[in-house]
């Protein structure tokens, strides 16, 4: 069965109670059941995970890479802006990795408009609140 990494970055632990007219009342669970009964539809298996450390990240890529996975879908939350090592990462592996954020960066405070990572992903999903991360796994279980 293809494989699909599910990584999340810092503070989306918090979901569903952390600036909801930001991120909305989905919680980082509610968002994984969702993707995993979809998921189950599309044939793919999926692992779901949340680090607000950068290393585990970056170490979740890597094994995504080494275990064949078909690809990885994103949120790399705040570290989208400033994370040097995780862009590199994403560039050293061959797995296809998608941006996914469930507000629009675009539209937000300014530093938030600099994505370090895209520019290394396959393409980026963003603004749709959870839909984003279904749209996410859509693409990934057609590349």
């Amino acid at each position: 069965m293809r494989k699909v990494f599910v990584l999340n970055g810092p503070n989306l632990n918090l979901l569903g109670s952390r600036e909801l007219e930001v991120y909305g009342r989905d919680t980082l669970d509610d968002i994984a059941d969702a993707l995993v009964t979809q998921a189950k539809g599309l044939g793919v298996e999926l692992d779901v995970r949340q680090s607000n450390h950068e290393g585990h990240l970056i170490d979740w890529l890597h094994e995504a890479a080494r275990s064949g996975a078909q690809a990885v879908i994103l949120n790399a939350g705040g570290f989208t802006h400033t994370s040097v090592a995780l862009r590199d990462a994403i560039a050293a592996v061959v797995t296809p990795v998608i941006e996914v954020h469930l507000s629009n960066p675009a539209a937000r405070e300014s530093f938030r408009r600099r994505s370090l990572v895209s520019g290394v992903c396959r393409g980026t999903i963003s603004g749709f609140g959870s839909l984003s991360y279904s749209l996410a796994l859509d693409a990934a279980a057609r590349l």
